[in-house]
């Protein structure tokens, strides 16, 4: 996947939540098939005797996929064939249980806990197509290259030629001669343009329709028999827009997301999971987002964004010191603070009584910059707790990086 747009995407706007919602490749694979684009035949199944009937109502050979959040699944042992139902039932049951690690889970893997049973399928070709957000154009952009089946990136940088986009304007979706030149580009011929062009336009109204944020069919395959299929498929939906579909709730799934991030949301906070050691709580995705660049820039590693927002209370702050210290890496704390309609010092209350509620153990380092600053760093002078206060950003970030050494 090409990502047209950086991190702070991921940390919205002044106040956005906008952790994106993943989805399996199954329920991408069902959400398609509604917009008109075709799929392989299969069904997930959660344990052996499941796998083994869809295989036998389908058809062998199937492929047995391990169903997690990321990819790379076929290189970490994910992905297996099977061309007779004893074979259906030994990789069932081997991927099943498994600790799955590949290049997008990190050294702790992920656990499968479902596969999907697919037809398997004669591949006479793999095209990649994605749909993404081109900030820079306010527009959709489709990314269509015949050098599907690998890393688009690796296209990407050693055959850039190849990758063919079309941008979609935002008020007339997608026209047929877009469709239809990408469909040239991709080599396509007689009914085969049609199927293109078929699949294209579904792709193009559901991403729209959902309010997806990436959507990616890697490969998209010509099969030996003359049909374009997605082989495999991964969607993300857009976070801030899931108040207009209730209905893709059903699709999260709580095992497959971080637990902070979920209990986060919970209390109405932007909180994203990173692999530093020290915790960030701001106020504002563009002063976190600085934040973290700050701390990166004096030689340390934060270990989340969180944004508390304009409307923080003392019990927010409470929540977000606690999700940031169940974290077992976290070995300082940088509290950065711009008051405008978040006072200082009503912030600064919160942070001394979270922080004799649940007992900090590790350093804090607070900067508070605007409305009742002075009065927010009484409170703080006052508190008897041994916070750091620093008012310049860089000295700030200093510090913490010092006390998280």
């Amino acid at each position: 996947m090409i990502l047209l747009f950086p991190l702070s995407t991921r940390a919205g706007g002044a106040r956005g939540s906008a952790i994106v919602m993943k989805i399996h490749e199954y329920q991408a694979k069902e959400l398609l098939q509604k917009f008109g684009c075709a799929v392989p035949p299969g069904r997930v199944a959660f344990n052996v005797a499941e796998a083994r009937a869809i295989a036998e109502e389908i058809g062998l050979p199937v492929v047995i996929k391990a169903q997690i959040h990321a990819g790379g699944r076929g290189k970490g042992g994910g992905i297996k064939v099977a061309k007779t139902l004893e074979e259906v039932e030994k990789w069932t049951s081997q991927i099943l249980g498994m600790t799955l690690v590949t290049p997008q889970t990190g050294p702790e893997g992920k656990l499968v806990k479902k596969v999907l049973v697919e037809k398997a399928s004669d591949i006479a070709k793999e095209f990649y197509l994605g749909v993404v957000l081109d900030r820079a154009k306010s527009q959709l952009v489709v990314m269509a290259s015949p050098e599907g089946g690998v890393e688009i990136e690796e296209v990407a940088h050693k055959s850039p030629e190849k990758i063919f986009k079309s941008w979609i304007h935002p008020t007339t979706g997608i026209k047929p001669f877009q469709t239809r030149d990408l469909a040239f580009q991709m080599g396509l011929k007689g009914d085969l343009i049609k199927q293109w062009n078929v699949f294209l336009e579904g792709l193009s109204r559901f991403f729209t329709a959902c309010d997806a944020s990436m959507a990616e069919i890697n490969p998209l395959i010509l099969t030996k028999q003359g049909n374009l299929l997605a082989l495999d498929a991964k969607i993300n939906f857009d976070d801030n827009a899931m108040f207009r579909h209730t209905d893709l709730a059903k699709y999260l799934d709580p095992e497959e997301e971080d637990k902070n991030e979920l209990e986060a949301k919970e209390h109405n906070l932007n909180y994203i999971s990173l692999d530093g050691n020290i915790g960030c709580l701001v106020n504002g995705a563009g002063l976190a987002m600085a934040t973290m660049d700050i701390i990166k820039l004096s030689g340390g590693a934060p270990c989340n964004f969180l944004d508390v927002g304009g409307g923080a209370t003392e019990e927010t702050v409470t929540a977000a010191f606690k999700i940031i210290l169940k974290n077992q890496k976290v070995k300082a704390i940088f509290v950065n603070i711009f008051g405008g309609i978040l006072r200082c010092d009503m912030l600064a209350t919160g942070i001394v009584n979270a922080a004799k509620e649940i007992g900090i153990q590790v350093p804090l380092v607070v900067r508070l910059l605007g409305t009742n600053m002075q009065q927010g760093k009484e409170v703080l002078k006052q508190s008897g707790l041994n916070i750091v206060s620093e008012d310049d950003f860089t000295s700030a970030a200093k510090k913490v990086v010092e006390c998280a050494q």
